[in-house]
């Protein structure tokens, strides 16, 4: 099984707890506890090589985590679900679950990811504005994540799902010369 997958059966088991009628915790309080975790988790190599070497045993890893629990104030299924990590030896994978399970819980809320990439940084009026434009097309409500690339020259690209819409100037540029050789 690929590494994608593994993160994803996690993911999906998280999010099949989190969103559960009697959940006793809302998904993205999950979601921002586990990104707490992993902050601390990838700002520490001791930390990191410790919990991840596996001459260490389970059951001192589960007792650093139970008490950097504690001072991150995690929940009891956030705390359980590293827990399973430990047992299961993925721990090391923590970043491509957390981002996975984004995406699932993304998915079952019913919004889609947009990458929006422009050639200079957008206000939040442009934001707002874009937004609502994107949403009208696409017919989903998004979450956008923004990027800056000076070679578009002008203009943005925005990809949601498969779907890429160039109105970038360089965008418009190769358009014109892919007509202008057909022409020939």
């Amino acid at each position: 099984m690929t590494a994608s997958a593994v993160a994803s059966r996690y993911a999906n088991a998280l999010a099949d707890v989190v969103t559960a009628p009697a959940a006793p915790i809302e998904p993205q309080t999950a979601l921002r506890e586990l990104r707490a975790f992993e902050s601390v988790f990838h700002d520490s190599a001791d930390l990191r090589n410790a919990l991840v070497t596996p001459s260490i045993a389970p059951s001192r890893k589960k007792a650093v985590i139970a008490r950097l629990a504690g001072l991150l104030q995690l929940s009891r299924i956030a705390r359980n679900f590293l827990f399973i990590l430990i047992d299961h030896r993925r721990i090391g994978g923590l970043s491509e679950i957390i981002q996975s399970l984004e995406d699932v819980l993304d998915q079952r809320m019913g919004f889609a990811r947009a990458e929006i990439v422009s050639a200079g940084d957008l206000n939040e009026t442009q934001r707002n504005a874009l937004a609502a434009d994107l949403e009208r097309v696409t017919g989903k409500r998004l979450r956008m994540r923004f990027a800056v690339d000076p070679a578009l020259i002008g203009g943005l690209t925005a990809r949601v799902a498969s779907t890429v819409y160039d109105g970038s100037v360089r965008g418009q540029l190769h358009a014109l010369e892919r007509r202008l050789s057909a022409e020939e």
